[in-house]
């Protein structure tokens, strides 16, 4: 019964871009979103043929308790008035793919005051069965274990990158639960962590394998521990204070309130006649069919 935890706005941020814009509903509005997301879907059903799924969202994509700890997380993604930049284009597609997959009966959910990221985290948390993560966002390495894998589609769908415990420490020199100690140390322009000036990847895999957690790591500067080269320790004491919150900036909460959800995929669809609709009204049939073809694989 394994669980497919999907980064929702991930996934439909990628499809905006991977898909022309020319592809459009019969009435000429942008469609290329829900397309992509719905192709992405039917592969990634295809591929790992899972019976349960939840479209997690981020119904905070800003939380003001990472904010709070580090002013510049994602501030480079603001618009103007504050809120998320988003295409014009996409704006009115988000609904539409909601409704649509309300229709087939796939799982959305979301906490208020939370991202997608903590909802993945939660629910990972919460259930006790196999459970893989579909995501671009390196932060949710950090949960892979052996129960939970990490689908790592940086470069696309079908390039995605199966990530257990070995991977990590194969592809990033660190374990996968100390990956928030890595990635603070390293930094991560994409979220607005600006990590620990001069160090880089093989310095902060080094560092955290050699001493442990960002706190230790910290400690063992101060100390002047054995085997903490002079330089590095300069470099990490300077950033401290920075270091006191960014892992917890970067790793999932696992406390976010996501309700209860019927994740089991149907055999069909819930609403059948509002698929139908939706299909024919923004000219999504052949997307919709290779998601029902897909379902209807698994079950064979």
């Amino acid at each position: 019964m394994t669980l497919l935890l999907v980064d929702a706005a991930n996934l439909y941020f990628r499809a905006f871009y991977g898909v022309p814009e020319s592809v459009t509903s019969p009435d000429g509005q942008p469609i290329n979103a829900v397309r992509g997301f719905l192709d992405m879907t039917a592969t990634l059903i295809t591929r790992r043929r899972p019976t349960r799924y939840v479209a997690c969202l981020d119904f905070d994509w800003r939380p003001a308790f990472r904010v709070a700890l580090i002013p510049s997380y994602k501030a480079h993604r603001r618009a103007p008035d504050g809120r998320e930049a988003i295409p014009d284009a996409l704006v009115p597609q988000i609904p539409v793919l909601l409704q649509v997959l309300g229709a087939l009966g796939l799982a959305t959910g979301g906490a208020d005051g939370f991202e997608a990221d903590d909802v993945i985290a939660t629910l990972a948390a919460r259930d006790d069965g196999p459970c893989e993560i579909v995501s671009g966002d390196r932060d949710l390495i950090a949960l892979a274990n052996e129960r939970v894998r990490v689908l790592y589609v940086g470069r696309g769908v079908a390039k995605l990158e199966d990530l257990g415990p070995d991977e990590v420490r194969a592809r990033y020199g660190v374990p996968a639960e100390r990956y928030p100690d890595f990635a603070a140390l390293r930094g991560d322009p994409s979220d607005g962590l600006p990590g620990v000036a001069g160090v880089g990847e093989k310095t902060a895999a080094a560092l955290v394998n050699r001493f442990g957690a960002v706190e230790d790591i910290v400690a063992a500067a101060r100390a002047g521990r054995d085997g903490f080269p002079a330089g590095s320790a300069t470099k990490v004491l300077a950033a401290a204070e920075y270091l006191a919150v960014a892992p917890a900036v970067v790793r999932g909460r696992i406390d976010a309130p996501v309700p209860d959800l019927a994740d089991e995929i149907p055999a069909a669809p819930v609403d059948a006649a509002a698929l139908v609709e939706l299909a024919d009204r923004y000219g999504i049939d052949s997307s919709v069919n290779r998601v029902l073809n897909a379902i209807a694989r698994t079950r064979r």
